[in-house]
């Protein structure tokens, strides 16, 4: 890294000015800015900024179509026989180390009120749980689920690897985050942190902005990035490296969210697919969600504003919206289709967003926190990979059972901290009912949703709580482990196991006497 060559680098992609405060830096802002510029790729952030200044991320003419039938499967009102098979396979994948997960977890928890990681957000469940030790232990949980499909003579362990994206400024917090909770149970080089990517910010004209006078301008380049920061962080290789074949990949905020879900990976898997997505049905035709669907016979999330009124009240022979497939940023990759996506990474469309950018002024060096918009930052979405899909397959989901998202503030009464805690916990009282057992709130519980949690170490999706038939359990209660769950059914564990095992033995003794 010299001055020379960074200074040539700009002056051949016209960004020189970027150095025009260079000589008036002390020696250590010298090496800050020198390193920045130096890691800056300044001809792909010019080529992003033209491709998406060139009008391209939206066509003029659009024809949108539903999904194709044969790429599409639900699992709402599926035969329990089809369901079974999408969860074998899915399993049996993982018993054979070839399933992985990916969690984009860059954004912070700002709207929540909360600086630190969305993962570490607290949304008042009784065991206190964040949303990272709630998506840790459905791993674990899933590890021993797996372990009774290894091949006959096969004791490794099963071991699925999370791999946690984060971004500059949540990096550290996260990890230190991980480390004080002990990984929630999972060893240590099987979660592996990654950063996602920047880009710099521009102005309306395409020149980079300086934030001060030995910094320039950056913001994450949205989730899209994941693509890759996959490749420069090292995580295809280690993928190639541990014989991973399929990737699940997902965004933080869903307190619902089946991680690694064996039913989605087996489906994915038996449809033969480069790349999977998992939707939920949309309400009603005027709902604000992106929907997949076909936009010039491409695969596509089509933004509802984008949907004219008779396309988004279109409906199929069952009366079902025609287009319904309201997406919720939760995916199945192959490890050969992500390796792949740097063959047409130059096609992908940046959108573009116009935001009020705090600067200095060149050449006057004055610092500017402008009151409207005065420049641009660029973003790629997870889902701008679609129209290069050529073997994809949908699954549509329970909203209910798998989709709640984390958005807004507390006490907003939509996509908040109370509507997920709410939504988890009727999960659980399901759960319970599915099993033949009930649910009642007690005399201590004045919670106005009953305080009920069943740990995803003890069950994932509900199975293994065949001991609750005909048991009524009251709340407050946390069914933390198995012994928990055996003292709510009433069955004897521990120390209680001795004392029936004597009594019985004395009262035998008794008897014969």
């Amino acid at each position: 890294m010299s001055f020379e060559t960074v200074k040539a680098k700009l002056e051949a992609n016209d960004q020189a000015h970027l150095l025009t405060f260079y000589e008036s830096l002390n020696e250590e802002e010298k090496a800050k800015l020198l390193k920045q510029l130096d890691d800056l790729d300044v001809e792909r952030a010019n080529r992003i900024f033209k491709k998406a200044n060139s009008g391209s991320a939206v066509p003029e003419t659009s024809q949108l179509e539903p999904l194709p039938k044969d790429c599409f499967k639900s699992t709402i009102g599926q035969s329990e026989e089809q369901i079974k098979e999408w969860r074998e396979i899915g399993l049996k994948a993982m018993a054979e180390g070839t399933v992985a997960v990916i969690l984009m977890a860059g954004g912070q928890g700002t709207r929540l009120g909360s600086s630190a990681p969305k993962g570490c957000y607290d949304i008042d469940l009784p065991s206190k749980k964040s949303l990272f030790q709630l998506q840790g232990e459905r791993i674990r949980r899933l590890q021993v689920l797996a372990e009774q499909y290894r091949e006959p003579g096969n004791t490794n362990e099963v071991i699925i690897p999370w791999y946690v994206m984060t971004s500059g400024p949540t990096r550290p917090a996260t990890e230190e985050f991980f480390a004080k909770q002990r990984y929630f149970g999972l060893k240590k080089e099987n979660v592996i942190f990654f950063e996602q990517g920047t880009l710099p910010a521009f102005t309306m004209e395409g020149k980079i902005f300086l934030e001060s006078k030995s910094s320039i301008s950056v913001a994450p380049d949205g989730n899209g990035g994941i693509y890759a920061a996959l490749r420069k962080e090292g995580v295809l290789d280690d993928l190639t490296k541990r014989g991973i074949k399929h990737i699940h990949a997902y965004c933080v905020d869903n307190c619902l969210c089946r991680v690694a879900d064996p039913i989605f990976i087996g489906y994915s898997i038996a449809s033969k697919a480069d790349c999977g997505v998992k939707v939920i049905p949309k309400t009603q035709p005027d709902e604000p969600v992106g929907v997949v669907c076909l936009r010039n016979k491409k695969f596509n999330v089509v933004e509802y504003s984008e949907i004219d009124q008779a396309l988004s009240e279109q409906r199929d022979d069952d009366g079902k919206l025609s287009f319904r497939a309201a997406n919720i940023a939760n995916h199945y990759y192959t490890t050969e289709f992500l390796k792949s996506v740097e063959g047409f990474e130059s096609e992908l469309d940046y959108h573009i967003a116009k935001k009020k950018i705090k600067h200095v002024t060149i050449p006057e060096g004055e610092f500017v926190a402008p009151t409207s918009s005065n420049g641009m930052k660029m973003e790629l979405f997870v889902f701008d990979v679609f129209p290069f899909v050529k073997n994809m397959a949908v699954l549509e989901v329970d909203r209910k059972d798998e989709f709640s998202p984390l958005k807004n503030a507390p006490g907003t009464g939509v996509d908040c901290p109370e509507t997920s805690r709410a939504d988890i916990i009727n999960q659980y009282i399901r759960f319970v009912e599915a099993a033949g057992g009930k649910v009642e709130k007690g005399a201590n519980d004045a919670s106005e949703v009953p305080s009920l949690e069943i740990s995803p170490l003890v069950t994932y999706a509900g199975e293994g709580l065949e001991c609750l038939k005909d048991i009524t359990l009251t709340t407050p209660l946390i069914i933390s482990n198995e012994n928990d769950l055996k003292r709510a059914a009433g069955i004897p564990v521990g120390f209680q196991v001795v004392v029936n095992k004597l009594r019985d033995m004395f009262s035998n003794l008794w008897k014969k006497e």
